[in-house]
């Protein structure tokens, strides 16, 4: 996959998203689902990271022969 500018966009998106989502849930004493939801953004944003990774890894693999 062809990997642009657009990768730092959408993991920055769902930051911005995300802090504010748990900033709502802070101020009306909600820090328990604060804590969940700020660990499924970091769920999400890993998980487009890991498949940028092995998609790399793939790729070092391919360009020198290794099995």
């Amino acid at each position: 996959m062809d990997y642009g500018i657009d990768i730092i966009f959408k993991i920055a998106a769902i930051g911005i998203i995300i802090t504010v989502i748990c900033q709502i849930l802070k101020k009306s004493d909600r820090d328990d689902i604060a804590t969940l939801v700020s660990l499924a953004g970091l769920v999400i944003v890993l998980t487009l990271v890991i498949s940028m990774i092995s998609d790399l890894f793939t790729s070092i693999k391919d360009i020198f022969g290794l099995y």
